[in-house]
């Protein structure tokens, strides 16, 4: 962020949670959903630049950071790519499994200017994407935390 601000620049935090994975592990154990989780990660990595970070902030959430963008549209992109690349199959340990995400984005500085206030917009905005029927993005609106 210090750089982005330095340089007038944009980021984007994406805040990732998969739809659907409780039952994974409910169903055919830690190992297996441990399994996917590494292979999300792996589709996610992907998806990105070089330069952009996937990171596992706990359980089954992600977060995505493009710490260099030109607008909104490019943040658009790469979710995107990322609602498809969890929407395929994944083939794991003798099982087919089937799971989605649901992605908030906000961008740096129209959606926050530090990283709380980002990190918070990006996490509302989430969960408007997985209220709102899942396997989608949403991009962080103001008034949206009025809503949840």
């Amino acid at each position: 962020m210090a750089k982005a601000r330095r340089n007038n620049g944009r980021l984007a935090l994406m805040f990732i949670d998969l739809d659907k994975f409780k039952p994974v592990n409910d169903t055919y154990g830690h190992g297996v959903g441990d399994l996917l989780l590494k292979e999300v990660a792996a589709r996610m990595q992907q998806c990105v630049r070089e330069s952009d970070t996937v990171s596992r902030i706990g359980g089954d959430e992600f977060v995505i950071l493009l710490p260099a963008i030109e607008g909104e549209r490019d943040a658009s992109m790469v979710a995107g790519k990322v609602l498809h690349a969890l929407s395929e199959t994944f083939d794991l340990g003798g099982h087919s499994l089937s799971i989605s995400s649901s992605i908030g984005i906000a961008i740096y500085p129209e959606h926050g200017d530090n990283e709380l206030m980002l990190a918070k917009h990006a996490d509302i905005a989430m969960y408007h994407a997985k209220h709102g029927g899942r396997n989608n993005a949403r991009l962080y609106q103001p008034g949206m935390q009025e809503a949840v």
